[in-house]
């Protein structure tokens, strides 16, 4: 520890009045404010730059058709399925969900940690006084004896106002670059923000989807379950007239029977997804009523997905990884810095006397100016292991960020081919179920007429049912990819401005 230029000289001691110690103060004062420059011109020394990523970025996606016009998704995508209920409630949930307040309360953790970061920037500043602020001792010399008398012990006070301030010279950028990683972690926060949102709403989206498909499901159960009481009615009409037998009726009371029980599980799974979404509006299930509908009633929104390179600074995820590396970079400069010396500034200035009335005569007058400079020798490797610990979260992050932007564009290819794959499977579903349907009504005719073979009858009446069911899977499955596509794209985007505007700009 090495301590430079003390300096403490009350106004108005032995040799000068109250102007002799003037010029000193001075000199002092000016050393200090070049002291101070020097440390805000200084910090910059050791200034960190993000590590290249290495990124291989491709020019357009796998799945993705060069000739699709450009349509990025809207900030209100959910507006493109067209219902005014899904609408209301994604609105509801972006307001009250529980998810995305406690992402908003790490936001504000994040800013008070940075303005304490930031703290260390700027000079503290004190004062203290006499009474409720400030400083006020008293003493008591003991008594004596001398040439053969004794004195009494007398009693001795001192006050004392004063402002002090201190400062930590930040030469080598070491409290600059933690105030730095504090606000990188504080823009973190809110892009976490984003991506905590973006996930409620696509879930709320799902939720409400699954409600839809259950509902259907369930409707055309209860419709299936009539087609096999009218199929069982006609059985028993022909086994009553002697042309059926017993086991053709057992047989299509079986398959009565596996439509009655397909209904049970229908219905739970509607519960659950409205109690799902009951959760994500931040409500008991009780006072939350979907009035849903049929999957029939939504429609099909056109969203394309745009360059890969547009998906760096889309996706919430990716910059909220980016912001994360930042703040990581900066903490290695902060503690890189941690090596050299610190250097640290003190000044006090104030009145000192031995009686209050005193204190604001000119010669009570004192100021203190204090340099220091603190070189760590020995720490047992503390500041090299702080350092490399802060190297290898780093190195951590980087790797993250790499990896969360290929899974980016491995989401979006996804997305793209299940999307080809749903629309493709949904024509062809709806092919089979008009195909069915023909041939079990066909089959039903025959039955009545006592044409029709019972086995014809009950595979196409089991074909029927099983293919309209797959035809509401099918479409869920579909909507769902869309509803991945515009959660892998980061969801909605700023609108774009056209050629004109820009070059207008």
């Amino acid at each position: 520890m090495r301590g430079a230029n003390v300096r403490q000289r009350p106004r108005g001691a032995a040799g000068g009045g109250p102007l002799a110690a003037t010029p000193r103060l001075d000199r002092a004062a000016r050393w200090l404010v070049a002291l101070c420059i020097l440390a805000t011109s200084a910090g910059c020394i050791l200034t960190q730059d993000l590590p290249n990523p290495a990124l291989d970025i491709p020019e357009g996606y796998k799945a993705g058709k060069p000739s699709d016009p450009d349509a990025p998704p809207a900030l209100d995508w959910w507006r493109g399925f067209g219902s005014t209920e899904l609408t209301t409630l994604m609105e509801e949930a972006q307001k009250v969900n529980l998810d995305i307040a406690a992402a908003v309360s790490l936001i504000a953790q994040a800013d008070g940690q940075a303005r304490i970061a930031g703290a260390a920037l700027l000079p503290t500043l004190s004062a203290s006084g006499p009474g409720s602020v400030g400083q006020a001792t008293f003493s008591r010399i003991s008594g004596s004896s001398q040439n053969g008398l004794t004195t009494d012990g007398m009693q001795v006070a001192n006050y004392q106002t004063a402002l002090s301030a201190s400062y930590m010279v930040d030469f080598w950028g070491q409290y600059r670059d933690a105030a730095q990683a504090a606000g990188e972690t504080s823009t973190a926060n809110r892009f976490n923000r984003e991506v905590v949102a973006l996930t409620t709403l696509t879930s709320v989206a799902t939720a409400y989807f699954q409600v839809l498909a259950s509902q259907d499901r369930i409707r055309t159960a209860n419709s299936n379950i009539a087609s096999a009481r009218r199929v069982l009615d006609a059985i028993r009409e022909r086994f009553k007239a002697g042309t059926g037998t017993d086991l053709d009726v057992a047989q299509q009371e079986s398959v009565l029977a596996n439509q009655l029980a397909a209904v049970p599980p229908l219905r739970q799974t509607l519960d659950q997804n409205t109690n799902a979404l009951a959760t994500l509006l931040s409500r008991p299930p009780e006072s939350l009523h979907i009035n849903g509908g049929s999957m029939n009633q939504i429609s099909t929104p056109q969203v394309t997905p745009g360059l890969p390179s547009e998906l760096l600074t889309q996706r919430p995820d990716i910059r909220n990884q980016e912001a994360q590396l930042a703040s990581a970079t900066a903490n290695v400069g902060s503690a890189r810095a941690q090596f050299f010396p610190s250097i640290s500034l003190t000044g006090t200035w104030g009145y000192q006397g031995s009686a209050l009335p005193t204190l604001i005569e000119p010669h009570a007058a004192f100021y203190n100016l204090v340099a220091g400079v603190n070189q760590p020798i020995f720490d047992g490797g503390a500041i090299l292991g702080n350092f490399e610990y802060t190297k290898g979260i780093q190195d951590q992050l980087l790797q993250t960020y790499r990896k969360t932007v290929f899974q980016a564009f491995a989401d979006v290819d996804n997305a793209l081919v299940a999307i080809r794959e749903t629309t493709d499977k949904l024509r062809l579903q709806r092919q089979v179920v008009a195909a069915s349907r023909r041939a079990f009504q066909l089959s039903e005719h025959q039955l009545r007429a006592g044409t029709a073979d019972i086995v014809t009858v009950l595979n196409t009446e089991l074909t029927l049912f099983q293919a309209e069911d797959v035809l509401w899977q099918a479409q869920l499955a579909r909507l769902l990819a869309i509803v991945s596509l515009y959660q892998a794209l980061g969801g909605g985007w700023e609108p774009r401005m056209d050629k004109k505007t820009a070059d207008a700009l």
